[in-house]
């Protein structure tokens, strides 16, 4: 026994001796240390959480280089989120001082060296988020450990400015906009004259994000700013072709929140909102939470990228050129337009409550109005060709959600693959569709689907991180896509890289369209062929060669 005792002891002493760390780190703006966590026999990993990108913006500019610092800095504390309001519309909370990035290096082994990194920027219609996320049993949303020791890959999270202070533009030079937008390419700049430093490879940079945040990803391979910086791209559940991701009258906006604030609305507006408290801004850039079939939540999200003639010089759909050597790779939830829906259709939601054909004929023809009779009688006749005589309240209510779905999300996703794919130069498509149904459906809504945001625990593996909270399938759902997204962050190809897969995800051509469902069911077979063709065709094809009868 004495000399089993010694050998632990000993073995315990040659692990500590041995443990991996990048210990202190030399950045350009000064020494940074972060934690070193013990993950398992001979694994380890950094965490460096508050690390500056960029100084304290100034508002309504650019962000600017950090001065540096002396000594050195201690990153182990979240740094507070950018300036913000609740999705309530009632309390401001934040900081102006928000431009921070935290990174996971798992040490697999042996010290990191020249790892594949994962950049990923927080989604929240632009006006909500944080780089690490909801607290959720005790860890963040956006805790990028499991994602990185699985995959083993470097993860990264950025801080950027929402909502006032992060898009309000004039749609002129003295307000811009789109300083959001600037700041998560000052970081996605950082990481790349940085990161080696931290033990990642700067010429394999993939950039992954959801809802506004996949919109943000899509914008930054789009811009030509980022020009040899990105090497591929994840979108999930947005895209910059979006209805909702770029707001193309932002004066009438700027200058409703200018009055709200006792600014003028004339030459002398940019100047007096500059010198504007900040909480008051922020508390004034509201979104209307009412909404009907008549007038969709969807319309109300205002602080948006706006084509400023700099970041995004022309119409996004006019800068696909600028991603032709980008792997790039996106999708949508099969019920993402549920969490819309909810706000249109109240009735959506009660297995109580009676929704009525007419209120899916009134949110078709709110969608449809530029079109007018012939949009929407095309529309109807698309979406109801399978009802029937007497169609049941399940289809009704599935039918809402999937106008809202296709709509709001994988029609402009599927519209960004095909633009990606025909502009391709070596760059890779590929196409997914999540069906993994709700865990909450089940209680009342047993028809409920993947709701937008499903995807995000499994990509960031809460299913290991919080085992009590799941079932076993999940863990293998998860394991599913920390692989598929983190082979694909190494070599382009989802198929290939470190970790098995279930199925061989095909690449989306200009011709082929073909797309792999992801679930905790999926097998070889889940690979499917033009995704949702029929509403595809209605939507890219039918209804934007029917005549105008009014636009914006």
């Amino acid at each position: 026994m004495a000399v089993l005792g010694v050998l632990v002891a000993l073995s315990v002493l040659l692990e500590i001796i041995s443990a991996a760390s990048l210990g202190v780190v030399s950045t350009e703006g000064g020494l940074v240390q972060g934690q070193n966590l013990l993950l398992g026999f001979s694994r380890y990993m950094d965490v460096f959480k508050g690390i500056p990108f960029a100084d304290i913006p100034g508002r309504f500019e650019k962000p600017k280089s950090h001065p540096g610092w002396s000594g050195t800095l201690k990153a182990t504390q979240f740094r507070d989120k950018c300036l913000q309001l609740n999705p309530f519309m009632t309390i401001v909370s934040g900081n102006e001082d928000c431009l921070y990035l935290n990174i996971w290096v798992p040490h697999i082994g042996s010290v990191a060296s020249n790892m594949p990194v994962m950049v990923w920027i927080y989604g929240g219609a632009f006006m909500f988020g944080e780089s690490f996320g909801a607290n959720f049993m005790g860890t963040h949303l956006y805790n990028g450990q499991e994602l990185a020791e699985r995959g083993n890959v470097i993860v990264v999270t950025l801080g950027y400015r929402v909502g006032t202070l992060g898009f309000l533009s004039a749609g002129d030079s003295t307000l811009p906009g789109n300083y959001g937008l600037w700041d998560q390419q000052a970081a996605i700049a950082w990481v790349h004259r940085n990161i080696q430093a931290f033990g990642g490879d700067p010429s394999n940079i993939t950039v992954f994000g959801e809802s506004a945040g996949g919109a943000s990803v899509s914008f930054q391979t789009l811009t030509p700013h980022n020009k040899g910086l990105i090497r591929r791209a994840i979108t999930q559940s947005g895209v910059a072709l979006c209805p909702w991701s770029v707001n193309r009258n932002p004066r009438k906006y700027a200058e409703e929140l200018a009055l709200k604030v006792n600014c003028p609305t004339d030459s002398g507006m940019a100047d007096c909102l500059k010198m504007t408290d900040p909480k008051v801004l922020t508390k004034a850039g509201t979104v209307s939470l009412t909404s009907s079939p008549d007038d969709p939540f969807v319309d109300n999200l205002a602080l948006t990228p706006v084509i400023d003639g700099d970041f995004l010089p022309d119409d996004p759909s006019n800068l696909f050129h600028n991603t032709a050597d980008i792997d790039y790779m996106a999708g949508a939830n099969d019920m993402d337009g549920h969490i819309f829906t909810f706000y249109d259709v109240p009735s959506i939601n009660s297995p109580l409550t009676f929704t009525s054909v007419d209120e899916i004929k009134r949110l078709l023809g709110a969608f449809t109005k530029e079109k007018g009779t012939l949009g929407f009688e095309n529309g109807f006749s698309t979406y109801t060709l399978d009802w029937g005589s007497n169609p049941s309240q399940e289809t009704i209510k599935k039918t809402a959600v999937a106008i809202e779905t296709d709509y709001i999300f994988l029609i402009p996703t599927q519209a960004a693959l095909y633009l990606h794919a025909s502009n391709a130069g070596t760059g890779r498509t590929y196409s997914y569709f999540f069906s993994e149904p709700n865990r909450m459906g089940n209680y009342n809504k047993p028809w409920l689907g993947a709701d937008h945001a499903d995807d995000l625990q499994y990509v960031f593996g809460l299913p290991y991180s919080t085992p009590l909270m799941y079932w076993p399938k999940h863990r293998t759902l998860s394991g599913h896509m920390i692989a598929y997204w983190t082979n694909f962050a190494k070599t382009g190809d989802p198929n290939v890289g470190d970790l098995r897969t279930p199925a061989t995800w095909p690449t989306f051509t200009s011709t082929g369209h073909k797309f792999l469902e992801i679930n905790s069911k999926m097998d070889a077979g889940y690979v499917g062929q033009k995704l949702r063709l029929r509403y595809v065709n209605f939507w890219t094809s039918i209804f934007p060669n029917l005549p105008s009868i009014y636009s914006e």
